[in-house]
């Protein structure tokens, strides 16, 4: 954490915001990996919540069960504070919620905000867990000032309803946008840092952007390769696409004005990120040995997570691509920057969605066969 951030949870301690915890009224909108593992952790450590599911078999699940967490350490469920809900129209006329934790997938992110917002105070801090980059997106719907960026460091993956486990360590880094409030981005790591490591970061938006490429890479490829992370980057022709996939967003930020930070202190993505001389060099470069050795250990900490891209096409649901990769292209287009591997990218992730592809190694080895062994 940086000065700023240290100085900020301090001033929160000093000014007993720490102690106004008990009276802060939390709505978690969205039950699924990651939703799951929040919401848990968050009861947990004693935390007012209420949560909004979005489908009435997980509402039903863990209104049965409680949560089912399955973590590095064990395995644990836990009964939230109330039964969660199918719908946020459903809370209509109880007591307004002081923060809302959006954990919904981006594909329906305007509507989920547009949903709670009724349901919150007006000086609610509105905090976004998704991937790609949410919150201009939230922004236009709340005002900048309430918007709080959230980038989560660790990974989950959806066992089934209620039922989520954490694959990997990790903490959780918040910031805000030009013009937000930096008290709100406090309020909200007082809300979120006992039960997580949490940091206070200077520039949200270049470790947003360092997020974007390593779900571009992990996420998009997991959903075309149809494997966990571990298995599919013990290929080294899948490390080069992922190297590839970071080339060209790398230059869309440069191009953007953008300078990539990094996400919980680990991935540097600009020195990982193919350069025009390794390119040429496919082999004996000692520089690439070094970036696939980097890419190697990633797969070995990551190795049981299952993309949560692939288990959206699994489920018949809509891809969140178009706001990851596709993100990348539109902003690319937009500065005059060529995309051609993360557009060839979201055709493909397209494909499978619509039955015309299926996910597999073989579809992944042969996309990386056109587009880059090819070039």
């Amino acid at each position: 954490m940086g000065s700023r951030g240290q100085g900020l949870l301090q001033g929160l301690d000093r000014h007993g915001t720490m102690s106004t915890l008990e009276g802060m009224r939390t709505l978690l909108v969205g039950c699924g990996a990651i939703g799951s593992v929040m919401a848990a952790e968050l009861t947990r450590a004693g935390r007012d919540l209420t949560v909004v599911t979005g489908n009435t078999e997980t509402r039903d699940r863990i209104r049965e069960r409680g949560l089912q967490i399955r973590d590095l350490k064990g395995e644990w469920s836990v009964r939230l504070p109330r039964d969660p809900v199918a719908r946020a129209s459903e809370l209509v006329g109880a007591p307004p919620f002081d923060a809302c934790l959006l954990a919904t997938k981006t594909t329906t992110l305007e509507e989920a905000v547009r949903e709670a917002l009724p349901l919150l105070s007006p000086d609610a801090s509105v905090v976004c867990l998704q991937n790609g980059l949410p919150e201009e997106r939230v922004a236009a719907i709340v005002g900048v000032e309430r918007v709080v960026g959230c980038v989560v460091g660790w990974g989950a993956t959806l066992l089934g309803p209620g039922q989520s486990a954490r694959t990997s360590r990790g903490g959780l880094q918040l910031g805000c946008l030009r013009g937000g409030r930096e008290a709100a981005v406090g309020r909200v790591a007082a809300l979120l840092g006992g039960p997580f490591e949490t940091h206070i970061v200077e520039d949200l938006i270049g470790v947003r952007w360092s997020k974007l490429a390593i779900n571009c890479a992990t996420s998009t490829l997991g959903a075309v390769g149809g494997d966990t992370l571990g298995r599919l980057l013990s290929h080294r022709f899948v490390r080069r696409l992922a190297l590839e996939v970071w080339a060209e967003i790398c230059a869309v930020a440069r191009a953007v004005g953008v300078r990539l930070g990094r996400v919980s202190g680990t991935l540097d993505i600009e020195q990982l990120a193919l350069t025009e001389r390794e390119r040429r060099q496919r082999i004996g470069s000692l520089s690439l040995v070094v970036k696939h050795a980097v890419l190697y250990a990633v797969g070995m900490k990551f190795r049981r997570m299952r993309s949560s891209m692939l288990v959206a096409l699994e489920r018949g649901r809509r891809p969140e691509v178009d706001w990851l990769n596709g993100e990348v292209v539109r902003r690319g287009a937009q500065a005059g920057v060529s995309t051609p591997l993360n557009s060839a990218l979201v055709e493909l992730v397209h494909a499978i969605a619509a039955q015309r592809q299926r996910s597999g190694l073989d579809t992944l080895r042969a996309f990386y066969e056109h587009h880059v062994a090819s070039a």
